[in-house]
This record gives C-alpha cells, structure tokens and sequence, in this order.
C-alpha cells in the first residue's frame, strides 16, 4: 500500500483514530502522562507541513478580495473568543478549563478547514487565504485575547504566548512556504506523507492531554464535551450568517463558516499544555476530534447542494489535510 494510500485511510479515520487513543490513554494515563515536554515539538512538525502545503501565490487574494478576506478573519478572531466567553461565563466550569476554551476560540485557524470548505464546495483559495493569515497574526492576537478574556480565570503570560506561537507556528510555517519555493520538487515527494505525519502528531498530542488531565475528564468531562459542541456549531451558524449579511456567494459564505468554526486546536492544546496545564488543554482535545466530525457532516451535506452562484476558486491541487485544527 502507498504513502498516499495510507495518509488518506488515517486523515478519513481520523476522529475515530484519536476516540480510540483517547480511551488507551484514559486508561492507562500513567503511560503516557510524562509526555508532554513533546507536545511543542509535534506541533512545529506539523506546522512546518502546512507550510509546505501553501504556496506564495495562495496569499494572491488578499489583493484580489481584500474585504472578503477581512471580515473571514475579523469574523474568526471576533466570533471564537466572543462565543468561548459567553460560554465559559454560562457553564459552571473549572478555572483551566475555562481558560482552555478560551484558548481554543482565540486560536487561528486550521488547515482541516480547507480540506472542509473544498470538500463542501465552498470558495477554498478564501479558506486557504483566511488559515494563512490568521495564522500569521496569531502571535499578536491570540495572546492579548487570551489576556483579556482568561485573565480572570488563571494568570496569563501574553508575552511567553507571543514567543511560543512564533517558535511553534510562525517560524515553521514561514519555513515551510520558503522549502516549497526553493525545493519544490523535494516538498512534492514529501507531501502525500503530510497528512499521516499530521494525524500522528494529532493523535500523540490528544493521548498526552488525556492522560496528564484524566481526574479532571472523570470529574467535568461531560460539560467540557457539551462546551466544545456548542462552541464548534455556534461558530458554523454565526460564520455564515456574517458572510450572508455582507451579501457575499454562497460560496464564500461556506468558506467563512466552516474557518469561523473549525479551530488550529492542537496548537490551542500545546499551548494550554506549555502555559497552563493539561486540563486547560483538554477543550483543545476534545476539539480535535469533534470539529473533524461535524466538518465531515457539514461538508457532505453542502456538497450535495451546489451554490447558486459561480463556484469558489479551487487551488490547482487539493489541499493537504491536516487536523488540529
């Protein structure tokens, strides 16, 4: 069986690879548990693939379509920790654990999403192009959100959040673009392993997360699962509904949702891992495999009722998948 052959089964059985991680690690969180000094190293991994899946003419749009471009992202960075808020001020949560959905809404996007919205037929070069750029800002606005909402919840070192996103995202993501550039053959050998090494990677960081934050699960799992759902399916409905009262293609308007609703969350659970603490990163696992399904669901059935306007741009080459999204 090839590579690609391989990458493809893991990316489909995704979520039910991770449920089944999860409940190992569940089990047995004494294994696993002292894993998480690995969780930063994972994810530069698997941001520096997302680099190698983008190209400098992906960014091409934000000349072309500026205003799309800015309410996708100022809808993302204004919906997520708006919702993640209201929810955490709702729900009679512990203290890490509010911090961490915080930390999830505040997070950027990720490239699951592009993979959703060319699957749901939706405008996908506007997906690739909003997971860009607010991953480039995160280093800035993740942290000064993550601030002001969750500093009533634990103590939060904005400027140890800017440093780490710009280690773990920034730097490998850039680094990723410039190897695309420069060695484009060597990256497109490298790419139909991508979405392996990013399941892995996913995986690894859910299994560490559960296990270090098992009390924490047995105790509030149940309404930690309940504010991932609500926060994730808030995102589609209130994303789209942005994208249709600024009058924009139903295209464009599927794109918004599913980049409003689906979150970087692995970055989100390495960071609440580094920063906070296991069971801060436990919205971000439950996440990661929460937002895949509903995704998946929400993808195939747009997919099955075309837009009535002109279809969105599709990049010459699906995107690669990668969770974490």
């Amino acid at each position: 069986m090839s590579v690609a052959a391989v990458s493809g089964f893991v990316g489909r059985w995704f979520a039910l690879i991770v449920v089944a991680a999860g409940g190992i690690a569940l089990l047995v969180p004494d294994t696993f548990a002292g894993g998480t000094v690995a969780v930063p190293y994972l994810l530069m991994v698997i941001m520096l693939g997302m680099g190698m899946t983008l190209r400098v003419s992906d960014f091409a749009i934000v000349a072309r379509r500026p205003w799309a471009l800015l309410i996708g992202v100022a809808a993302q960075y204004v919906v997520m920790p708006g919702l993640a808020w209201l929810l955490t001020q709702t729900l009679d949560l512990p203290a890490a654990v509010a911090a961490g959905i915080i930390l999830v809404g505040a997070a950027p996007g990720g490239t699951a999403s592009n993979v959703m919205v060319y699957l749901a037929k939706g405008d996908t070069a506007l997906s690739v192009a909003m997971t860009s750029v607010s991953t480039l800002l995160a280093p800035l606005l993740t942290p000064l959100l993550v601030l002001w909402l969750a500093g009533e919840y634990l103590p939060v070192d904005a400027g140890g959040l800017f440093v780490s996103i710009v280690q773990i995202v920034v730097v490998p993501v850039v680094l990723g673009v410039v190897l695309r550039a420069v060695v484009p053959r060597v990256v497109e050998t490298i790419l139909p392993a991508l979405p392996l090494i990013s399941v892995a990677g996913i995986t690894a960081v859910v299994v560490v997360v559960v296990a270090a934050s098992s009390e924490t699960i047995l105790s509030v799992g149940f309404l930690v699962v309940v504010a991932v759902v609500l926060h994730n399916l808030l995102g589609y409905g209130v994303g789209y509904a942005i994208g249709k009262s600024s009058r924009m293609p139903t295209t464009a308007r599927r794109a918004i949702a599913i980049e409003v609703g689906m979150q970087n969350s692995g970055l989100a659970a390495g960071l609440a891992t580094i920063h906070f603490s296991p069971a801060a990163a436990l919205p971000a696992a439950i996440f990661s495999v929460w937002h895949n399904v509903s995704g998946s669901l929400l993808a195939s059935y747009w997919a099955r009722r075309d837009p009535d306007e002109a279809r969105g741009a599709v990049l010459s080459a699906a995107p690669v998948q990668e969770t974490g999204r």
